[in-house]
Order: structure tokens, then C-alpha cells, then sequence
């Protein structure tokens, strides 16, 4: 098994046809055909179901998947840090949606300005899937949001990660227009939640506040994205809870209602002993030596 073979398979994987594999690795398919037949062999399993000219990923193949990945971009890493970052090498960076919306477009324009040769790669999701895969290695660290349970980082000491705290978001209850003032968690209307699905930070500090746990009166919406859910506050058919920093990018701040559900750090998150020369870059651009 080389590294040629692992990434002729993840292309094959991405693009499930052999013809617009080729295509991609400016190879004929012929020859992407006999690596994959080649890889199979060497692993001694089919990586791929194959009917008439339809190809798909076996189970075997969608679990060597991640393995192939991780082993190309630790060769990758391995060549990053031997070089003393001379190549740029690459950065896979997670983040939850709100970051990347607020905070990350100017960090991640003055990285880039500053390290043209490093590629950086973005991929987004719940705080608590980011963890994951910073503590798997398919991430190389992530911005995100530390359940209350992990308040001190002795969990995250027990994952072999490692965070500092970067931003200070403020949480809002958004409230749809004409929405009277609301004292207490039993006076919100309408009784429905729109939120990310499970393992979002955000989502749990608001069903928290709201006591959703403890009756079935709500309904949670679980959706994709925050625009998605400041237009269901909109429509006057929910509430949700967003970073204030997010909701100063929509219109929608200047006509809907807010309650501060107080203060939550964004912290940057990486496994211990991490300390490749894209990250210690991004790591002296958000807290420079002796911050």
C-alpha cells in the first residue's frame, strides 16, 4: 500500500465513477481501475459494489475510507514538520457555523495573506462532533463551544486534547416581533425550538434556560443553518439561541426581539502534543508569544 494508491481510492470514493476519477488524477482509467483492483487485493477485501458501470463503497471500503485519509494527511503532516514548514503543508480546521460566519472570514484572510503556501481546509458541525474529530485526527483542531461538563478541561485532558479560550460570545433567545417582555422561561411563545441537532453547545445551554427537558410542551425544529432558523423566528413560528455576533450580520436584528441567556466561550481546540508549523502560525496569530 503506498500513498499513489490511497489517494487514487479516495478519489474513486469522492467521485464513485472510475472515468471521472481518471479525470481528476489525470490518469487513464485503465490504470485507476488496475491501482484499485491492486489495492483490493493487497487488503484482501472488495472496497467497492460494482453493477454494470455503477460503482458504490462496500462496507469495507466506507470503513477504510477515514483510514486511507488519515494516513495520507499524516504523510503529509510527517513531510510539514520534517521540512520545518517550508512545503506550507495543510491545516484542517473545524469550526461550529457561528464562528465561521462571524469570526473566522477575517482570521482566516490574514492567515492566508500571511501563509500563502499553507492550504487550509474548513469543515463545520457541533461542538461536540468537532471534538471528536480533533481527538480522531480527522480534524487538526476546531473552534468550538466546551459543554458545561467539561468546564475545567479535565475531559478534555482525558480525550489528549487541549483548548484556550478565544472569543467571548454573548447568547441571545430570539423572539419573533411583538413578542411582549418575557421574565421567566415559562412566559416564552411560541413553545418551539429551532436549533442544529444533538451536540450542539448552543442548543443544550438553551433547552437549559427553557426547561425543555423537563416537559413535553416543546417541539424542537432542528435545522442547518442559522438563517434557516432567524427566519422561522421571523415567521413567528419558534424562538431559537445565537451568538449576538451572529445575528448583527441579519437584517432580521433591527425588527426581532432578544433576551441575553449570558456569556459562553469559543475556544480553540487540538490534541496534545500538536505543534506542526501551520498550526503554531494560526496559534501565534490569535494569541501572540507572551498572551
Amino acid at each position: 500500500m503506498d500513498s499513489e494508491s490511497l489517494k487514487i481510492f479516495c478519489a474513486v470514493a469522492a467521485e464513485l465513477s472510475i472515468t471521472n476519477a481518471a479525470a481528476r488524477l489525470g490518469r487513464v482509467p485503465s490504470n485507476v481501475t488496475t491501482r484499485i483492483q491492486q489495492l483490493e487485493a493487497e487488503m484482501g477485501a472488495a472496497l467497492f459494489l460494482r453493477s454494470g458501470k455503477r460503482i458504490a463503497l462496500s462496507g469495507a471500503g466506507e470503513r477504510f475510507l477515514d483510514y486511507a485519509k488519515r494516513m495520507l494527511a499524516l504523510e503529509e503532516e510527517a513531510r510539514h514538520v520534517v521540512t520545518g514548514g517550508r512545503d506550507g503543508g495543510a491545516l484542517r480546521i473545524g469550526s461550529m457555523e457561528s464562528t465561521a460566519a462571524s469570526r473566522l472570514p477575517a482570521v482566516l484572510a490574514s492567515y492566508h495573506a500571511r501563509h500563502p503556501a499553507t492550504r487550509l481546509e474548513l469543515r463545520t458541525g457541533a461542538s461536540r462532533q468537532l471534538l471528536e474529530q480533533v481527538r480522531t485526527g480527522k480534524l487538526d483542531c476546531a473552534f468550538a463551544a466546551l459543554p458545561p461538563a467539561m468546564d475545567g478541561h479535565a475531559d478534555l485532558a482525558d480525550m489528549g486534547l487541549q483548548a484556550r479560550a478565544i472569543w467571548t460570545e454573548e447568547l441571545l433567545l430570539l423572539l419573533p416581533a411583538g413578542t411582549e417582555n418575557v421574565a421567566d422561561a415559562r412566559a416564552v411563545q411560541p413553545r418551539s425550538l429551532a436549533a442544529f441537532p444533538q451536540g450542539c453547545t448552543y442548543r443544550g445551554a438553551a433547552e437549559a434556560w427553557l426547561g425543555i427537558a423537563g416537559g413535553g410542551e416543546w417541539q424542537i425544529q432542528e435545522m442547518s443553518s442559522y438563517h434557516a432558523m432567524i427566519a422561522c423566528v421571523a415567521a413567528g413560528a419558534s424562538v431559537s439561541v445565537l451568538p449576538a455576533s451572529v445575528l448583527q450580520l441579519s437584517p432580521a436584528a433591527a425588527v426581532l426581539r432578544s433576551i441575553g441567556l449570558g456569556t459562553m466561550d469559543t475556544c480553540l481546540v487540538w490534541r496534545q502534543g500538536f505543534d506542526v508549523p501551520a498550526f503554531q502560525n494560526l496559534a501565534g496569530q490569535l494569541w501572540p508569544a507572551g498572551a
